[in-house]
């Protein structure tokens, strides 16, 4: 399985159009067009020193990753996967962690951008980012994460983890314009396909 993104196509990964059925604020349905896929690369780059190194336990093997935009251009979306070298109680434990003391709140722990020259989001750096989710799977050695900003480039001074920015009666930028439910909605529909790929590798090697 830590071999998984090596033989796998990139849309089965990061399909070019992903739909998130109720996935929006108030149930409503979602649909994100792919930007752009990044090159597979090592972890140095891709990652923010804290947040690779909260993932030492796991070690990092490679990272992979591209960009979204929604169905009308207002907001942008990061999605990567870490691969890991993990077994599978490592992984447990660091999910465990992330749960416990809360780490997927941390704003010093938030997923870095991909932007992309020449794109809608080529304005899409680290103080764009309003909203955000860090998932650690345990079923395969890979950590799942998403960030969303607005395409327009604007600065986000008060960016929200998606738990509080999915929530009733939040109020920040990032609740109120759905980038909450954006980073979450993703972050599925990729853990989903994921899933998909780790059942038919194990079901090859079986």
């Amino acid at each position: 399985l830590r071999t998984l993104w090596h033989s796998t196509p990139v849309d089965t990964f990061f399909p070019p159009t992903l739909t998130g059925d109720g996935a929006g604020p108030g149930g409503a349905d979602r649909t994100w067009n792919r930007v752009a896929v990044a090159p597979d690369s090592g972890c140095a780059g891709a990652l923010d020193p804290l947040l690779l190194k909260t993932l030492r336990t796991v070690g990092c093997e490679r990272v992979l990753r591209a960009t979204y935009t929604d169905a009308t251009n207002t907001s942008v979306i990061t999605v990567g996967m870490v691969f890991t070298s993990a077994e599978p109680a490592a992984m447990k434990a660091l999910a465990a962690r992330f749960t416990d003391e809360k780490l997927t709140e941390r704003t010093d722990l938030m997923p870095r951008t991909y932007p992309v020259k020449g794109t809608i989001a080529a304005g899409f750096g680290s103080a764009q980012r309003a909203s955000w989710t860090v998932k650690v799977l345990d079923q395969a050695p890979v950590v799942v994460y998403a960030v969303s900003g607005f395409a327009d480039g604007r600065r986000v001074p008060d960016p929200q983890p998606v738990d509080k920015a999915t929530a009733d009666g939040a109020k920040t930028a990032a609740a109120q314009s759905g980038l909450g439910h954006d980073a979450a909605g993703i972050a599925d529909q990729i853990e989903t396909a994921l899933s998909g790929s780790v059942s038919t590798a194990t079901e090859s090697s079986g």
